[in-house]
């Protein structure tokens, strides 16, 4: 596995000057997004399978194990407050539960058992996708998950940094994407983490534009939790219809602080009633058509 071979840059690794270092790992990083490039079109299927589920009523759920695991937990709960997403919409499991994500939890990532166990306990059903991720292709817990989720006939997939991985061969679509030895061995932190976050933040955005989260480039669907957010929000009112910032706030509070809402009564001039039904396809740009 190119993940725990040894990088010829680095072996001296020991001896080199802070500096040295830095710019030799900085050269490594710029590999991540030209390896991701060459994997684009298995991403897009991924992508398209994934946005099927969610047009289905389905939920996104990704499983993992370390760092591999809290990344997928990571993009899962930022759904919520960026796209207006029910918690459970987009869910992150981690090998050894909720406590692992701040502290190792010791032989989790070898059962496959648990994973079965974790997602039994959301009630995965054939609706839902299920997207395991593992820097090594190879984590149980991971190949657990997957084979579970194909028994109850939901959707898969599986992201790794190996080719010929062998979670890949429990997924129906899945992403391998090289990047070749760590600077420093077998830390799937450092590479191999940079590219599956990567990858997962191309996942759930495209998939969610998909569905009618944005407009334009607007994240019309944001969830205003705190002051900078609400402000954003007012802010994307005034992108998205030119109107001044004290209008953009008075349509905001009319539409009980749902941006797209407000987008659609400045725009159609309309009431909030109308520019609900209005919405009903998802997207504003159908909301907004005569």
């Amino acid at each position: 596995m190119s993940t725990e071979g040894r990088n010829i840059r680095t072996m001296d690794l020991d001896h080199m000057s802070t500096l040295e270092f830095l710019k030799v790992m900085n050269e490594e990083d710029q590999l991540v997004p030209v390896r991701i490039s060459e994997v684009l079109e298995d991403i897009e299927e991924m992508v398209s399978s994934l946005v099927e589920t969610f047009k289905q009523g389905g939920r996104l759920i990704y499983i993992g194990a370390g760092t591999s695991g809290r990344l997928g937990v990571l993009d899962a709960v930022e759904c919520v407050p960026t796209f207006s997403t029910p918690p459970e919409m987009v869910q992150g499991l981690i090998a050894g539960g909720e406590r692992a994500f701040v502290r190792a939890v010791e032989g989790a990532e070898d059962s496959k058992e648990l994973a079965e166990q974790d997602l039994e306990e959301i009630n995965l059903s054939a609706y839902d996708m299920v997207i395991g991720i593992a820097a090594s292709g190879r984590t149980p817990y991971v190949i657990g998950g997957l084979d579970y989720a194909n028994q109850v006939g939901a959707r898969t997939g599986a992201i790794s940094c190996n080719q010929k991985s062998l979670i890949s061969k429990h997924a129906d679509t899945f992403v391998e994407v090289n990047l070749g030895p760590e600077v420093l061995t077998g830390s799937t932190r450092l590479k191999a983490g940079s590219a599956q976050k990567m990858i997962l933040n191309m996942i759930s955005t495209a998939s969610m534009i998909a569905i009618g989260k944005t407009y334009g480039n607007l994240m019309v669907d944001v969830m205003a939790t705190n002051e900078k957010l609400v402000d954003r929000a007012k802010r994307i009112i005034v992108e998205a219809t030119g109107v001044s910032y004290e209008i953009a706030e008075k349509f905001y509070e009319a539409s009980g602080g749902k941006p797209k809402v407000a987008i659609v009564m400045i725009i159609r001039n309309c009431s909030l009633e109308e520019a609900i039904k209005r919405l009903e396809s998802g997207f504003v740009s159908k909301a907004i058509e005569d």
